[in-house]
């Protein structure tokens, strides 16, 4: 065989235009970058990204000591009102009906008469924190809450708030917190997902959008998990392989990984079959321990009675199990569609949805204290923005993304801290405006992150969670 025969073995019969592109492309470049590598400037990356495709869960060490391990972020979507929860506003009673004042920046082209809040406040702790009726239960750990009030987003609308919330850029398709968290950590327990998103009843808007993993590899996107069912196996289908052994199992598996290697090692990444692989293989590892980290009944009864009854109850309280044996990031939305989107009837929706939840936040925060937990456990308490002081339709509030409350409690957080204020009738943010991507920046430095080194490469670009944005928020970080 002659050398042209020789070389003629390694072509493939067939060449796809991409294909052949691809090859002529990719040889001036190749030698550009061994020169890059040869001189060391890409050697440590090369060494980072080798190690994460290796385990790409492999537990990770932070850029910096952090505070925090794990998060639970109690996500009320459709958007709580911050005047009828945690931060009252005392002149809406005074202006009720009327027109807000004009030539106040705050209340520019609002045409609708104030809507003085329908719940009664009080102030709690030594931080004296006014909290309103609402969360009565919850303000009885006013004096572990960071209560930022003066948060912004950038347009009052579900789905781009949504985004901007979960996934820190309101219109592109971004890799979410959760997902980036899991990029920075690894995982603790391989036996169960590191990111994991409940909500009952359905999907809430934008749907698994919320905690989808972008550009990042397809490991790090959250499971979602529908908390409404109790028996194991509809709450987390097919948990129990009724027909192959776990031996015959891993050969499968093992046959699709070596498939799917010799697929990818002739065409382009294809993000939807890893993604597809790796639930499989959270699937099989999940049989071994998911079950009993569900299994709420497991508790003891007084723990049980603590944290109530309902799904939202059963739902917390699954999130501090998960929590206990590795889980990185446990979201937990109130329920599928917007049930905080009170345009009207706000009264009575309020009082519903907060009864819900009210014990179920206060038992998680003193659950964790008992456990030793609560010091490295960060939770995040919110919607994708708030609501108008105004009325709108009957006994309702619209949208508003330019000043809303949230809350951070436990690692690393300054208990009894109001950060930031709304203006006098708690519409727009006026005083330490708190963007988004200040949140993020402040959450990844709890957990040991700068949020500015935290990145990913990605169509030549290295990205991150805040863009090219944030800032952390110094005021309510504990000394």
């Amino acid at each position: 065989m002659n050398d042209l025969q020789q070389h003629s073995t390694s072509i493939p019969a067939f060449v796809t235009r991409r294909e052949a592109l691809k090859r002529c492309g990719m040889g001036l470049g190749s030698l550009a970058f061994a020169g890059l590598a040869s001189s060391g400037i890409l050697s440590q990356q090369v060494q980072a990204n080798t190690a994460l495709a290796a385990n790409p869960l492999i537990p990770r060490a932070p850029h910096f000591p952090g505070k925090a391990k794990r998060i639970i972020h109690f996500f009320l979507n459709g958007g709580p009102s911050q005047v009828d929860t945690f931060d009252r506003k005392p002149l809406l009673e005074t202006w009720a009906g009327k027109p807000l004042p004009t030539g106040n920046p705050a209340t520019e082209n609002v045409t609708t008469g104030a809507f003085p809040s329908p719940f009664r406040f009080r102030r709690h702790g030594q931080c004296g924190l006014e909290v309103s009726e609402l969360f009565e239960k919850t303000a009885a750990h006013a004096d572990d809450l960071a209560v930022i009030r003066s948060m912004t987003a950038d347009l009052p609308n579900h789905e781009p708030s949504l985004m901007l919330m979960n996934c820190g850029d309101a219109i592109q398709a971004r890799p979410s917190l959760g997902s980036w968290i899991t990029y920075g950590l690894g995982a603790e327990n391989q036996n169960l997902p590191a990111f994991i998103a409940m909500c009952p009843r359905g999907l809430p808007v934008k749907e698994n959008e919320n905690w989808q993993s972008g550009f990042l590899p397809a490991v790090f996107q959250g499971t979602y998990i529908d908390p409404q069912h109790t028996q194991i196996d509809k709450l987390i289908a097919h948990i129990r392989n009724q027909h192959t052994s776990r031996t015959q199992q891993r050969r499968q598996l093992d046959l699709l990984q070596n498939l799917e290697r010799e697929y990818r090692s002739r065409r382009d990444r294809d993000t939807g079959l890893e993604a597809r692989l790796e639930s499989f293989e959270l699937a099989f590892r999940m049989q071994l321990e998911a079950a009993e980290a569900f299994e709420t009944q497991n508790e003891p009864a007084h723990i049980q009675a603590l944290y109530g009854e309902g799904v939202h109850a059963r739902q917390t309280l699954i999130a501090r199990r998960l929590l206990e044996r590795g889980v990185r990031y446990v979201q937990l939305w109130h329920g599928a569609g917007q049930p905080w989107d009170s345009h009207g009837n706000l009264e009575a929706d309020h009082r519903k949805y907060a009864r819900e939840i009210d014990q179920p936040i206060s038992a998680l925060l003193t659950d964790l204290k008992q456990r030793g937990m609560f010091e490295d456990t960060l939770v995040i308490w919110g919607g994708e923005f708030g609501r108008t002081p105004t009325t709108q339709g009957s006994n309702g509030r619209d949208h508003n993304a330019y000043g809303f409350t949230m809350w951070l409690a436990g690692a690393g957080v300054q208990g009894g801290t109001i950060f930031g204020a709304t203006d006098e009738f708690g519409f727009r943010a006026v005083q330490n405006k708190v963007h988004v991507h200040d949140l993020h920046a402040t959450i990844l430095h709890l957990l040991g992150f700068d949020h500015e080194r935290l990145t990913y490469r990605y169509a030549g670009r290295d990205f991150r969670l805040t863009d090219v944005y944030g800032e952390v928020i110094k005021g309510v970080l504990a000394a």
